[in-house]
């Protein structure tokens, strides 16, 4: 048996037997134990070794970025212009960068350095080219908003990104990036690098260079002449110069001037006062910012806005880049809305040189790509788009999230019958123009743009039903746009031309949505795709509801509201306006107009009304101008298109409503007696008065000049007993008389008075007002308030027909026989306007028939502009809570 070798510990030990059969046990492997001088020459090697690559890499580096930069220091990377088509793959217009004269660094105003460094580079005279302080505070913030929220570059790392490198996103082009702004730096002076900078940046639309800008925006080259908001303004483009840019986002360009501001007075540049004053400025562009004026434009930067969107480049990468952008666009149909945009006749007169603007989005129903836009009046590059301005819809919304998810949820059909009884709903009581009745059918309820059927229903299906439905189609909404009130519109936010557009469309495309959209494809300079739409498209409702929808919006514009859209082919569409909401303004004017409707090709929205509405500046006319906006676009735009019907929605059996339990009828109310007329001459209007009856929620007006042969409200809902009607022809004679509404009803006419108007009165100052929308803004909104509807509008014209807006029988702006005809007496209570052609005759049994809200045969209801002392409140009585609580405007 060979001998063990025992260890001076193990020889202590008896020695270990193993039983027969049992395997001897393994020997132990010794460990190595871990010393400190193993640890320290094992970092050491890592460390070296790290070292020894940092160092190939920074030479490596710094190699390539010093030979880049000495191959290409005189010159600025563009490529060939960027080009765009359009639908038919037909080139429309090239895009390049325009190059300014370049500055002396003794020419700049100090200031403008100054506001550059401050919001670029704060520490840009102390580094040498790359601040690793700046980049690790980005990368902390970054870290702690866990996105991207600051950025790190210094302005010489921008001036290599911008003038000596392609769009790569390598992690080598950053890397060579750091080593070209280290080039730079070792080559030049801080002064010769700013002042580089500041002559080679791209500031937006096709601008380079900071004299060039300056020059676009402000309309002077002489920098000196720059004064602190202006320089605060073009310090804040480089971040993103299409989204600052003052001309197209005013609003986001004043938020991104005072950030720019801030930082100034935060590093001592500026006073917190002299911040305060600049940020207050109110920016308008020169009168030579627009000096040409090319077919297109408004489409191409739209499309050039997406592109950015879509592709991640920047508006310099786009610009400078040689691309190849195919468009969704018909040029046929572009340069057909440019036209209608810019006749002065389809558009109200201003009662100065601040015109009456508008915006028009058209859609193809099968692609769901967007034909033809336009954001304006005589559009020019770099102009403010309205295609993206928020405003209230009125009753343009109903068909969104009242009657189209009613009609989606099986419980309700076009001819079910509606609640058309004057109610509340908890603390919201809106009302009807033309008064009530006990039921009325959805389709009729839709044609004549009823108020009552259009809240009951959105009641009945619950709120969440409705905001859900609209949100699949696209729209946002706000925990405080939950409530009764966005059955009528009222929106906190509003909406625009392209939301609409895009939602009707659905109804178009038989149920299934698809986001608008304006690029269909890019590929760069060597011809590489590197985008392509992929046209998503998704079912958001039965094809039975967007069939049921359209036969209804059908009747809209065949005989309801939206008559003036009819062109020679089948429409479908409906009409919005919302009321002034001005507190104290007791006229009937409107702020918005719409018109979104849809043949079997093509879906348009159409918004009219004035940037910044006050007291001046309203709409005296409703939405019928919308609709002749719809029709002037859409008729000769589809020339050459074959007609085509729409599909007729199947029958379906009639759903099983709840009884409703039957309520005692109330009392008649008493007739209005009283009535007496008389000419004010100070205030050129008929003054009347009336004694008021017991129990009358409101008074409404009716008239007629002795030219019509019907009656017209002029004034609804007023509590007072006393109105003045300024809408009135010199030598004309009306007569007038009043009904009562209680809750019992509509009254009998009063008696009616007689007069006659003095030939030598001069016209009223006051406008006549044509739509009935009784609407209030929101709280904190003062420019988008609710709306309601208006009456039919049966022809067009342009001033010389029956119901002229203004004076009489046809003076004005009105439109043929459909003008501009009845105002409302204000925004007080639940006061409405009538709508165009909303002839009524006398009520007899207390209530009017269903179906009989703001249509008449008759076409020639006058114009009013209806003063009613009642009216100072500015209030509907159509809110509740805080929301905004639209009013009937038939």
């Amino acid at each position: 048996m060979p001998r063990q070798n025992l260890s001076r510990s193990d020889k202590n030990q008896p020695p270990k037997r193993t039983r027969p059969g049992q395997s001897k046990p393994a020997p132990k492997t010794k460990k190595k134990k871990i010393t400190a001088k193993r640890v320290f020459w094992t970092l050491f090697g890592v460390t070296a070794l790290g070292i020894f690559c940092a160092l190939a890499a920074y030479l490596f580096i710094m190699v390539s970025g010093e030979k880049i930069y000495k191959a290409n220091i005189d010159k600025l990377v563009i490529n060939e212009p960027t080009k765009i088509y359009d639908r038919n793959g037909t080139l429309i217009v090239e895009r390049s960068a325009r190059q300014g004269d370049p500055v002396k660094y003794e020419d700049l105003p100090p200031m403008l350095v100054n506001a550059f460094v401050a919001t670029e580079d704060r520490r840009f005279f102390d580094h040498q080219g790359v601040d690793l302080w700046s980049v690790g505070r980005a990368a902390v913030k970054d870290i702690i908003a866990r996105s991207a929220v600051e950025g790190g570059s210094t302005i010489t790392q921008q001036l290599a990104k911008n003038v000596f490198l392609n769009d790569d996103k390598t992690f080598f082009r950053k890397a060579t990036e750091l080593s070209i702004a280290l080039a730079i730096e070792r080559d030049k002076s801080k002064q010769d690098i700013i002042t580089t900078y500041l002559n080679r940046i791209f500031f937006g639309r096709g601008a380079y260079g900071i004299k060039e800008a300056s020059e676009t925006y402000f309309g002077t080259s002489d920098l000196n002449k720059l004064k602190l908001w202006q320089i605060a303004t073009l310090a804040g483009l480089p971040k993103a110069p299409s989204r600052y840019n003052p001309l197209t986002n005013p609003d986001l360009s004043t938020e991104r001037r005072a950030v720019v501001l801030q930082l100034m007075a935060d590093q001592g540049y500026i006073t917190k006062a002299e911040a305060e004053e600049a940020k207050a400025v109110v920016y308008k562009s020169p009168a030579n910012s627009s000096t040409k004026e090319s077919h297109y434009q408004a489409f191409v930067e739209y499309a050039m806005q997406e592109a950015e969107d879509v592709t991640g480049l920047s508006s310099d990468d786009l610009t400078r880049g040689g691309y190849n952008i195919y468009t969704t666009m018909d040029a046929k149909a572009q340069q057909t809305l440019e036209d209608a945009f810019k006749n002065e006749d389809l558009f109200e007169k201003s009662a100065d040189d601040i015109p009456v603007q508008g915006s028009m989005v058209i859609v193809n129903n099968d692609t769901g790509g967007l034909v033809a836009l336009l954001g304006g009046r005589n559009y020019r590059e770099g102009d403010f788009s309205r295609v993206n301005s928020r405003r209230q819809p009125g009753s343009a919304f109903k068909p969104i999230v009242s009657y189209a998810p009613a009609l989606e949820s099986g419980k309700f059909t076009p001819t079910s019958q509606l609640s058309n009884e004057k109610q509340c709903f908890g603390s919201y009581c809106p009302s009807n123009l033309h008064g009530y009745s006990g039921t009325v059918t959805m389709a009729d309820a839709l044609q004549e743009s009823i108020n009552i059927p259009a809240v009951w229903t959105l009641n009945q299906i619950g709120v969440d039903t409705g905001v859900n439905f609209a949100k699949s189609l696209g729209f946002k909404f706000t925990d405080a746009d939950r409530n009764l009130a966005i059955a009528l519109g009222g929106l906190s936010s509003g909406t625009n031309t392209l939301e609409m557009a895009q939602a009707y469309r659905t109804f178009a495309d038989g149920g299934n949505y698809t986001q608008a959209y304006a690029v269909k494809s890019i590929t760069d300079n060597s011809g590489k795709e590197i985008y392509k739409n992929a046209m998503d498209s998704k079912s958001v409702m039965k094809k039975q509801t967007a069939d049921e929808m359209t036969s209804m919006l059908q009747n809209v514009v065949n005989d309801g509201t939206g008559k003036r859209a009819q062109i020679n082919r089948p429409v479908a569409g409906k009409t919005g306006t919302t009321q002034h909401g001005i507190e104290g303004l007791r006229s009937s004017a409107n702020r918005d107009a719409w018109f979104v409707g849809y043949t079997k090709e093509w879906t348009a929205a159409v918004w009219m009304g004035y940037d910044r509405p006050d007291r001046n500046h309203l709409l005296n006319e409703s939405s019928g101008r919308a609709a002749a906006m719809f029709a002037a676009v859409m008729g000769p735009a589809l020339e050459g298109y074959p007609v085509q019907n729409f599909d007729a929605p199947q029958q379906v059996a009639e759903p099983v409503q709840p009884q409703q339990p039957v309520e005692e009828e109330p009392e008649a109310p008493k007739v209005v007696t009283g009535l007496s007329a008389s000419y004010d001459q100070d205030n050129q209007a008929v003054a009347l008065s009336w004694s008021g009856v017991e129990g009358a929620s409101g008074y409404t007006v009716y008239r007629k000049e002795s030219s019509e042969s019907q009656f017209t409200a002029i004034s609804s809902g007023s509590g007072g007993t006393s109105l003045q009607d300024g809408s009135i022809t010199p030598g004309a004679t009306y007569e007038y008389y009043v009904t009562a509404t209680t809750d019992g009803g509509e009254s009998d006419a009063s008696d009616t008075v007689q007069i006659t108007v003095d030939q030598a009165q001069e016209e009223p100052v006051e406008p006549s007002v044509d739509n009935p929308d009784g609407i209030v803004p929101p709280e904190g909104m003062p420019e988008t308030p609710p709306t309601g509807e208006e009456g039919p509008d049966n022809g067009g014209g342009n001033g010389n027909g029956n119901n002229g807006n203004g004076n009489g029988n046809g003076n004005g702006n009105g439109n043929g026989n459909n003008g501009n005809g009845n105002g409302n007496g204000g925004p007080n209570g639940n006061s409405q306007t009538p709508a165009d052609n909303g002839g009524t005759t006398p009520p007899t049994n207390g209530s009017t028939t269903p179906g009989s809200e703001g249509t008449s045969t008759d076409t020639s209801a006058p114009s009013t502009g209806i003063t009613d002392p009642a009216a100072a409140t500015g209030d509907t009585g159509n809110t509740q809570g805080d929301s905004a609580a639209p009013t009937d405007t038939q």
